[in-house]
């Protein structure tokens, strides 16, 4: 910050050249991408960039815009996972920038942690080969990190760690550069098995499996001395490789339930939030806690309004944040008062496992942020932020939600003239009329929620487990009519958008949602009609399916991402060929069985080569045996083929 001003910027064309003023290095590079969109001049967004700078700006006077946030969050730390086990430094890099001109200012880091626990778990004499046995695989470290899981799917390679090292210190490097504070992870009391038998004094609980996974997590209790011990060599050796940091996120009860007495409850909770605090404290004294606000949310029966309270009650309000990540689903700061006084982050996950159904919802942020601006229960609201738990699609939400902390209120016609005119090169009434079918149909949801259905997580009924429950289904969120509507519009209007990529990319992205929905609603039919036994029109759906998804498939192909990209990525990670071999196994694991039996196909994804390949063979496999079971008149076991 070059003053203590909120940051600003401020854009003045004089004699045909832009001139960008700002309080901030952020500030300054949201401000000139502002300009640049208004002029539809510039748009950046992950499926490319359209850039189109006139010969000369015409003159302009601007007026200072200033934020009411401090921070400008971005990213989750399960990213690290469904998003980026595979990226190198020229993907961080794009990334990085992208964060910047978006106005991001307080980005989770996460990469490179597996260096710094290696040289701490050798200080308390685990094994090279007990560490092997300890760490999860490449796109499942963000969970061993977060305490839910232990040594799955590992061992985790050395050139894996090695490379994540190097990437840490250049994506540090870069955001700083940048004027952002990165928030960086910290002690939090998971240890290994090996620690708990070299310790066998210490107070260590082992904590339940998490969703159903075999393996159990370590967790130290903060009152025993070597909790306190631990944390602080951990934040020595971080400090010494990487360098000194500002934020240090420590979630110690993600979606795990904290071991306390009913009789003495709030007082061990008490005790836990003042030691996690204090392990911090000790070493980087001017540091804040991080803490995400969500297993406030998800484990909302444990955590009512005392037992937050008495989490929080020892920690001194200015070396806490929360980062309540979750307001598409819960709101936890209402229910906390504004977390009683420690300085928060309102924001949204909005992405789900890296899963990608077409939605957002900008008249439900617009709304939610005016309510938590001008509430009296808002607290020490100091930053909003965005939380994806994977990127790479859905990219006009984050557009649209990285405005906001600028613009709280938009227009959203001008804004929509703004984004189609940066980002197609050309704009029209009839654009936007088209647009706003397609608001009504899928960008007026404000959470998918259909993605959780009978301990499924698919994103879609074709991405789930197959049953024959799905007869039982409600539908999904939105307007499918509306949808289809604006997707003729779009079409129509193609001839006249100059053959425009990223037109071309938002119009297969919508028939790939639309598309996917109709199959949802004709795979109930198949269902319904076996189920009668009328298997000509059965057989007639399950055709139409075929032709349907192979074609979708196809169109896929247009798109930057996919199984094949995901595989070779990962494959292209690996330093000898057993390596590539082991993670392109990571990667198709996390596409299919993640997510243990109680959050099944949580990663799925909408690429081509997934649909053709694994979601309608699964179906047709599943659908066969239950038409011959129905013709043949003999019992279907329904639990039995969805695990086949």
């Amino acid at each position: 910050m070059a003053d203590d001003e909120p940051e600003w910027f401020e854009v003045n064309v004089i004699d045909g050249q832009a001139e960008v003023l700002a309080n901030s290095h952020t500030a300054l590079a949201y401000g000139a991408y502002q300009y640049l969109r208004e002029q539809g001049a510039l748009s950046v967004s992950w499926e490319g960039k359209r850039v189109a700078f006139p010969d000369a700006f015409e003159d302009f006077d601007g007026a200072k815009t200033t934020t009411p946030f401090e921070q400008r969050t971005y990213l989750n730390v399960c990213a690290y996972g469904y998003t980026t086990p595979w990226w190198g430094w020229e993907r961080w890099e794009k990334e990085i920038d992208w964060m910047a001109l978006h106005g991001v200012n307080n980005p989770v880091a996460m990469e490179g942690q597996e260096f710094v626990w290696q040289a701490l778990w050798k200080d308390f004499d685990v094994t090279d080969k007990e560490l092997a046995d300890y760490f999860s695989g490449p796109a499942f470290t963000p969970w061993q990190r977060m305490g839910n899981i232990e040594g799955h799917e590992g061992p985790l390679p050395q050139s894996w760690i090695n490379k994540k090292h190097q990437l840490q210190k250049q994506i540090l490097k870069r955001m700083k550069a940048l004027g952002m504070q990165p928030v960086v992870p910290a002690f939090s009391g998971y240890v290994p098995k090996a620690f708990v038998e070299r310790f066998p004094d210490a107070k260590v609980y082992e904590m339940p499996r998490w969703t159903g996974f075999e393996n159990a997590t370590y967790w130290l209790d903060p009152a025993d001395p070597l909790f306190k011990t631990v944390a602080k060599r951990f934040i020595e050796l971080y400090t010494e490789i990487y360098g000194v940091q500002g934020y240090y996120l420590s979630d110690a009860f993600n979606e795990m339930l904290p071991p306390v007495s009913e009789e003495n409850r709030h007082a061990e909770l008490a005790s836990y939030g003042k030691r996690i605090y204090e392990s911090i404290a000790q070493v980087a004294p001017d540091a804040v806690w991080v803490m995400q606000g969500w297993m406030f949310g998800a484990d909302e029966e444990f955590w009512d309004l005392a037992s937050i309270e008495a989490f929080l009650k020892d920690v001194p309000d200015q070396k806490a944040m929360i980062h309540d990540i979750g307001n598409d689903r819960y709101h936890v700061w209402q229910r906390t008062e504004g977390f009683k006084g420690k300085p928060w982050v309102f924001g949204f996950i909005h992405n789900y496992g890296g899963s990608d159904p077409v939605y957002a919802d900008f008249s439900d942020y617009v709304e939610q942020l005016d309510v938590v601006t001008n509430s009296d229960k808002k607290g020490e609201l100091t930053g909003f932020g965005v939380f994806p738990e994977g990127i790479h699609n859905n990219s006009v939400a984050y557009e649209f939600l990285f405005d906001l902390p600028w613009n709280t209120k938009p227009d959203m016609k001008e804004w929509l003239a703004n984004y189609t005119k940066a980002r197609y090169g050309k704009t029209s009434p009839e654009l936007i009329a088209a647009w706003e079918k397609v608001i009504k149909g899928v960008f007026s949801v404000s959470y998918w929620k259909s993605r959780w259905w009978e301990g499924s997580a698919g994103a879609y009924l074709l991405f789930k487990r197959p049953t024959i429950d799905i007869v039982n289904f409600d539908g999904h969120p939105g307007n499918l009519m509306a949808l289809d509507d604006g997707i003729s519009q779009l079409i129509e209007l193609a001839p006249l958008m100059d053959n425009a990529y990223l037109y071309q990319y938002d119009i297969v992205d919508f028939v790939k949602h639309a598309v996917s929905l109709h199959v949802d609603l004709m795979l109930q039919e198949v269902v319904n009609a076996y189920s009668s036994k009328d298997f000509e029109r059965g057989d007639e759906l399950m055709a139409s399916i075929d032709v349907a998804i192979t074609k979708l498939d196809n169109l896929l192909g247009f798109h930057q991402e996919s199984l094949h990209t995901w595989l070779s990525d990962a494959s292209a990670y690996g330093e000898t060929a057993q390596e590539s071999a082991y993670y392109v196994n990571n990667a198709r694991l996390q596409l299919t069985q993640w997510g243990g039996p109680k959050l099944k196909d949580y990663a799925s994804k909408a690429w081509q080569g997934m649909y053709k390949d694994y979601y309608l063979p699964r179906w047709k496999m599943y659908l066969s045996a239950y038409r011959i079971a129905k013709e043949t008149q003999t019992p279907f076991d329904d639990a039995a083929m969805q695990e086949v």
